[in-house]
């Protein structure tokens, strides 16, 4: 039974990204001239362009500005929210709300106040300042593509956190989207 789901988990994953690569889908983040592939190099752009997004939610609590809607703007420009459906585990959440399939889990993940997701404080709103990307592999089939990396963040105070990412994007015209965001903190032995 376990080497069926072995199969059967990754095929369905491939399957929801190719399903998601061939709905209408419109983006401002990172941007390429129309019939462009992608790259590993728009890849790690689109990331770096992820973290500055993050520091700019950060940046609007830090400042006395709306970081719920600077948070609702990133999930909008560079997940696919919008459009259906995005796969989306956080690092610290558990339980029931692991996984945040609608963009209201995910705003409440970045930004916290949220009833419904009571165990949320905003992880966007530290803030950090900054930080990098550290690619491992990328896996690009046509319009989509799945890379992980290791993403590292600076906050405000100086301190750092590594985190492991998993994110699986789809290309709309010359636009990335992320359709897929894993988020896990390294194993320490």
């Amino acid at each position: 039974m376990k080497k069926l789901y072995s199969a059967i988990v990754p095929a369905i994953v491939i399957g929801l990204l190719l399903t998601a690569c061939s709905e209408e889908q419109s983006s401002t983040n990172y941007t390429q001239a129309a019939g462009t592939q992608i790259t590993a190099e728009m890849i790690e752009q689109a990331q770096e362009a992820w973290i500055a997004a993050l520091v700019s939610i950060g940046n609007a609590h830090a400042e006395g500005g709306d970081a719920h809607a600077a948070a609702r703007q990133v999930l909008t420009d560079y997940y696919n929210y919008p459009n259906g459906l995005v796969l989306f585990k956080p690092t610290l959440a558990f339980g029931e709300q692991t996984f945040r399939p609608t963009m209201e889990g995910a705003l409440a993940y970045f930004v916290g106040g949220n009833d419904d997701f009571p165990n949320d404080s905003g992880f966007a709103l530290r803030p950090y300042v900054g930080g990098f990307v550290e690619m491992s592999d990328v896996f690009i089939h046509g319009d989509m593509a799945i890379a992980m990396s290791n993403i590292t963040l600076e906050a405000y105070d100086g301190s750092t956190v590594m985190v492991n990412k998993t994110f699986g994007y789809v290309l709309d015209g010359g636009n990335l989207r992320i359709v897929t965001h894993h988020s896990s903190l390294p194993f320490t032995p």
